[in-house]
């Protein structure tokens, strides 16, 4: 049997590759993004990054003491991750968005599907489906996040990381989660776990990808 890593990689590529190759993130990567643009991809950000923490809090809550390590692992991670949506905030302000349009912007449909099937993953499906929401975001962040960074720096003639700090930063930090991660998934030995985790990871590759779609 293969370590549950590579076998996530290999049962979720198809899922990461749809993602990758969709024609709105390629234009993205390559290209940036119009200011209007960004500003509406950043709304949307913000809504899964405040949610994040919650949806990691409910998943512990219910992680069987069998499955202790994971229940552990989100604890360290709820600390590290506490906070970001600040970072999504600053790099609103620096594009010209305020906390008053923030506050009143209503997440789209494909963001209110993610982070709702998450909350349900966590609390009806298997505690430990939130491992695959992570598992999507960081290969996201770490594989896509620095070139995605750079385009939108150089697009909008931004300074620094003025604008795309929280992007930027989860670029590198994500590459150090990614290693953890793979660690805590590789404990993971029985089928039903394991199928929770493969479902989680595509459906939140399919509502990313709609988000990046629909900006």
């Amino acid at each position: 049997m293969l370590p549950f890593f590579a076998d996530l990689v290999v049962r979720t590529d198809e899922a990461r590759r749809d993602f990758e190759t969709n024609p709105v993130v390629l234009d993205a990567v390559a290209h940036g993004m119009p200011v209007e643009r960004y500003r509406k991809l950043l709304l949307e950000l913000y809504h899964v990054v405040w949610h994040f923490n919650p949806v990691c809090a409910a998943a512990a809550s219910r992680v069987p003491d069998a499955q202790r390590q994971v229940r552990y692992f989100l604890y360290e991670h709820m600390h590290e991750e506490s906070g970001h949506e600040q970072w999504v905030m600053n790099d609103l302000e620096a594009v010209g968005v305020s906390q008053t349009t923030l506050h009143a912007h209503q997440p789209s449909v494909h963001t209110l599907a993610l982070t709702g099937y998450n909350y349900w993953a966590a609390d009806r499906r298997h505690p430990c489906s939130v491992l695959g929401m992570m598992y999507t975001l960081e290969v996201i962040a770490s594989v896509y996040g620095g070139t995605f960074s750079s385009a939108i720096r150089d697009s909008l003639l931004l300074e620094g990381d003025r604008g795309i700090s929280f992007i930027s930063s989860h670029a590198t930090m994500d590459m150090q989660h990614m290693a953890t991660l793979r660690q805590v998934l590789n404990t993971v030995a029985d089928d039903a776990t394991r199928d929770a985790v493969t479902e989680a990871t595509l459906v939140n590759f399919h509502h990313i990808t709609k988000v990046f779609e629909a900006i």
